[in-house]
């Protein structure tokens, strides 16, 4: 087919998401191969996202492609109420490198489903119904994720479920309660405790968090926050719901991001990089303690396509080639070439703000004037508010990189399976484009 008839068609049939439809021309892209995304016009760039941070694996993995065939040629669909092979196998691999006693999985079609069900079993498991979550948060499009999600795609759509309180996150850069690490001694972490006081323990079934927030600037806690945090909600007995979505399958360096401070969740919800993004799947991990209890009673939770066949068999083939091919090492020893390729950036430019990098997880906050944290966009910009950010993203895009900004926040999460080469050529072009930025932001 013709591109402009694909384009045509496009216009005429298709709503996008998180757009002005009206005024939308999105670019078509025609394939894919490694870290690369093919345009219609034969025009490679290198993905320096992964899409939504997903495609860990890059693209085309013939060991991953293999899977969906054979999978799709025995068994293509099968009902949640059966058991069959990979999903069965998918369970075990996962109990293999989940942390903790999260041994149990309920399968559902992404991230945003698995933090409603997540969010469904907390509940039924404390019979309490409250959630604490986030402002600066995403936890999914649906209307109960959507509602815990805090950030400003949350009020267009609102009201959605009851029960959602609110919490301030620990950003350093931007601490809002005025403090400096580690002399605050973790005020973020006591700010949890005094909601609670005031919300009451009795009626807060959970906090659902992410343990590195990705759509918010890959905000990372200081060291001693979640642990602080774990302690206060056992205290309250409150489960911890960790959305491992983004962070989860190597992306940081380890196999969930909570891993870096030791810390284990009573539930656990992951998608993304669980089949590398190759078909849609999510899942919640459940601790022992949890799942004792919940099968013992009606699991209120129900999905036709829950441990979809083809889905399972892509996940399963996915972990193996994280596994087989080092790709979370990778993560994590790349990821230490890029924060000191970032710091070094930000001392040639003055519009970085703040560096945050774990594993191949990073951001650049970018800023107006570094004595005032004055960003180049403010938060939730909209209309020509964001002209700058847009004008960053094309100018990135226009020299071969994918990275779209969001607000001030210039987030670099490749494929896992990139090379130290690549890295630095992308890196090269970001260095090359912030120069610019630093012009515009001195005008």
């Amino acid at each position: 087919m013709e591109a402009s008839e694909i384009k045509r068609l496009d216009k005429l049939h298709i709503m996008h998401s998180w757009s002005v439809n009206e005024s939308l021309s999105p670019k078509l892209i025609d394939d894919a191969e490694g870290i690369y995304i093919i345009d219609s016009d034969g025009n490679r760039s290198m993905d320096f996202s992964s899409q939504m941070k997903c495609v860990l694996a890059g693209y085309k993995h013939p060991t991953i492609i293999e899977a969906i065939q054979k999978r799709a040629e025995k068994l293509p669909f099968i009902g949640p109420a059966f058991a069959h092979e990979s999903r069965s196998l998918l369970g075990q691999r996962l109990a293999e490198i989940t942390p903790g006693d999260l041994k149990r999985f309920f399968f559902t079609l992404g991230g945003a489903d698995a933090n409603e069900n997540a969010v469904k079993m907390a509940r039924a498991y404390t019979k309490k119904h409250k959630i604490m979550a986030f402002y600066r948060s995403y936890h999914g499009a649906t209307y109960g994720a959507v509602t815990l999600t805090g950030d400003p795609r949350r009020p267009p759509v609102e009201p959605g479920i009851p029960g959602v309180v609110r919490l301030l996150n620990p950003y350093c850069y931007r601490c809002p309660f005025g403090q400096t690490y580690p002399k605050c001694n973790l005020q973020c972490a006591e700010h949890v405790a005094e909601v609670i006081a005031y919300e009451t323990p009795e009626t807060i079934a959970a906090f659902i968090m992410e343990p590195i927030i990705g759509a918010g600037g890959v905000i990372i806690p200081p060291d001693g926050y979640l642990k602080r945090v774990k302690e206060i909600c056992e205290e309250n007995n409150i489960l911890v719901i960790a959305d491992e979505v983004m962070t989860g399958f190597g992306r940081t360096g380890r196999w969930f991001g909570m891993e870096h401070w030791d810390i284990n969740a009573d539930i656990m919800t992951m998608a993304k990089g669980l089949t590398s993004a190759y078909i849609p799947l999510g899942g919640v991990a459940i601790s022992k303690k949890v799942a004792d209890k919940l099968e013992k009673e009606m699991l209120y939770c129900g999905l036709t396509y829950a441990g979809h066949p083809l889905s399972c068999a892509t996940a399963h083939a996915a972990i193996g080639v994280y596994q087989q091919e080092g790709l979370m090492e990778n993560s994590r020893d790349l990821g230490k070439v890029l924060h000191a390729e970032l710091e070094q950036m930000q001392q040639r430019h003055p519009c970085i703000g703040d560096v945050r990098c774990k594993g191949l997880f990073a951001c650049l906050e970018l800023v107006k004037n570094r004595e005032t944290k004055e960003p180049i966009a403010p938060y939730n910009a909209k209309g020509e508010a964001a002209a700058l950010t847009k004008k960053i993203t094309g100018m990135l895009a226009a020299k071969g990189v994918v990275a779209p900004l969001r607000w001030m926040f210039l987030p670099i999460s490749p494929p896992l399976c990139i090379t130290e080469e690549e890295l630095k050529q992308g890196l090269a072009v970001v260095d090359e484009v912030l120069g610019e930025v630093d012009a515009m932001v001195e005008e």
